[in-house]
Formats: C-alpha cells, sequence, structure tokens
C-alpha cells in the first residue's frame, strides 16, 4: 500500500495553497523594501537575521532563546523570533526567503528545498553527552492499554503531529504501511499540531486512542506508554543560501560543533539553567545527503507532502 491516494489533509492543503501563493507572488512585482532586501539575502535588512521554528511545544521560544542570543552574538545581528503556526507556515516561510535561519524536522527541510527554498543545513543538536544526531518516533497508547503493537492501530482514532512531521507523520506512516495498515483507509487520522498536544490527546483516550509523537515530549507524560519507537535523523540547524558569504560563514563556523559551555563562554548567561541543559548539550555537523533516509521514505510512501 502507499500513500498516493491520501486524500487532501488540511495542512496539507493549507501548505499548498501557500506555496501556490509564494509562486504568484514571487512572480509579482514587489514593493521597493521587499526588492531591496531580496537584493541583499537577507528576510529583512542587513542588520536583522529571522530565525524560525514551529511550535512543537509550549516551552518552543523559552528553549530556543539562548540559542538566539548566541546567534545574535556570533553574527553581530539582531535576531528575529519567527514561530510559525505549523510546518507549512514555515515551508512556505522558507521558500518565499522570509526566514534566515531556521530550525527545521528533516522532513520539513526536504519538503521545503522540494518546493524551492534554498537552505543549507549546518548541524542537529543533540541533548547529550556522546549522543549522536537522531532521536526517536514513538508509537505510544494510554498507560493503561492492553494495545502491544502498530498492527492493533488499525480501525483506531490515531494522533498525528503534523502533515509534515518526521517524528510525528512521514515515519509513523510508512511503519503503519509497513503493518498493513493504510494511514488514512485503515485509521481515523487526528492531527494535534504539537507533539505535547499528540501525547496528551493520546494519554487521555478520547479524540485519540492510540497516536505518535517524539521521544523528548513523550517522556514527560506518565500517561502513556511506548510500543514502538524507529530512529529518524536528527532535525537540522540550517540557514538561507542566499546570505552573504561572511554571514554564512559565521553561522557554520559558529553552529557546527559546538557544546553548551562554548555558549555560555561566548557570555550567554541565558544558556546556563536547566531548562536549556534539559534540551541542548552539542551540536553535531550534518549535510545534505544525511536526510537521504527521508527522500528514501518519501519515495516509498509517496507521501503528497514529499513532492516539489
Amino acid at each position: 500500500m502507499k500513500l498516493r491516494a491520501l486524500p487532501v489533509l488540511a495542512g496539507a492543503a493549507v501548505l499548498a495553497l501557500g506555496l501556490a501563493a509564494c509562486s504568484g507572488s514571487a512572480e509579482a512585482t514587489g514593493s521597493g523594501a521587499e526588492e531591496t532586501s531580496s537584493a541583499s539575502g537577507f528576510a529583512v535588512d542587513e542588520n536583522t537575521l529571522v530565525f524560525g521554528v514551529v511550535p512543537d511545544s509550549v516551552d518552543t521560544e523559552t528553549n530556543y532563546q539562548p540559542l538566539m542570543d548566541y546567534i545574535a552574538e556570533i553574527s553581530g545581528k539582531t535576531v528575529e523570533y519567527h514561530e510559525s503556526t505549523d510546518y507549512a507556515a514555515l515551508i512556505e516561510a522558507a521558500v518565499a526567503g522570509k526566514v534566515d535561519v531556521a530550525s527545521f524536522s528533516g522532513f520539513t527541510y526536504v519538503t521545503a528545498t522540494n518546493n524551492g527554498a534554498t537552505l543549507t543545513p549546518i548541524s542537529s543538536i543533540v541533548t547529550e553527552e556522546g549522543q549522536e544526531p537522531g532521536y526517536f518516533s514513538q508509537a505510544i497508547v494510554p498507560a493503561d492499554s492492553d494495545i502491544e503493537s502498530i498492527e492493533d492501530f488499525a480501525g483506531k482514532k490515531v494522533c498525528f503531529v503534523d502533515p509534515s512531521s518526521t517524528s510525528g507523520y512521514l515515519f509513523p506512516s510508512y511503519n503503519l504501511l509497513e503493518a498493513g495498515i493504510d494511514p488514512t483507509a485503515d485509521i481515523t487520522p487526528v492531527f494535534a499540531g504539537k507533539h505535547d498536544v499528540s501525547v496528551q490527546k493520546v494519554g487521555e483516550g478520547v479524540e485519540c486512542e492510540v497516536g505518535f509523537a517524539e521521544d523528548s515530549e513523550v517522556e514527560k507524560s506518565d500517561a502513556v506508554k511506548v510500543i514502538d519507537e524507529t530512529m529518524v535523523p536528527g532535525a537540522p540547524l540550517v540557514y538561507s543560501s542566499t546570505l552573504p558569504d561572511d554571514v554564512s560563514q559565521a553561522l557554520i563556523d559558529g553552529l557546527a560543533e559546538i557544546t553548551i559551555d562554548d555558549i555560555i563562554a561566548a557570555g550567554i548567561d541565558s544558556a546556563d539553567t536547566d531548562s536549556f541543559r534539559s534540551v541542548f548539550y552539542a551540536t553535531k555537523p550534518v549535510d545534505d545527503a544525511y536526510y537521504d533516509l527521508i527522500r528514501d521514505i518519501c519515495e516509498e510512501t509517496e507521501a503528497e507532502q514529499c513532492q516539489g
């Protein structure tokens, strides 16, 4: 079974409309300010770097603030926080050249570049010493459930995160197909929007009987248990390939392989907290080829969101 017959899901529809709007805007004549910004290679202006993220949890901005402060330090620019409403909106912003630096999921990165975004991956964040880039997409059920395998998800209301989420949709869809379950015809898909919300809904067992989310959010809850998991490529920190060479090099030098101690040593006192240490230990370099596994799974599933 393939995902070729996927109906146009809400998130995918938003993405398609957004990308069509971007295409139309690119052909239209923009304002002088927009043309100047585009010509300079910056999303806004030469004094600003726009940092784009998807709000995966309620703590997203707080978690990223020390990293944004560090990017401001190494680049000499003001860093502006850009929180997209969902994955499709961040992809749209990247395609339109409205972000300079971003934290993407692997699937979002592949989808964005397939649709024309000019992005270069720098590194992936790891949260513990000795860890390599990568994290787990986990299949979860209520803590008191007797469900023991993904095969038992057939006929259930299944929580995904977002149609463009790596660990919250692409890998789960692939795993469902491997288990003989069509992720649209054999289940009732529910899109929670965020990983923590997916965990919450599965734990409540009302809107979703089972579901998927990334491990960092699952481990915070005692209302669910993990019945399966798959390692996925680490989420990349990326920069816009249109940035001037000196700015690009500063980002590469500063973000490719650093530790939390390096960030603190750079004068970012906000990094020296338990909350930041829980989400950041170091970065490890990654390149475009690192995400070929995601491209392979896109090919296997023929997921609509993979297409350019």
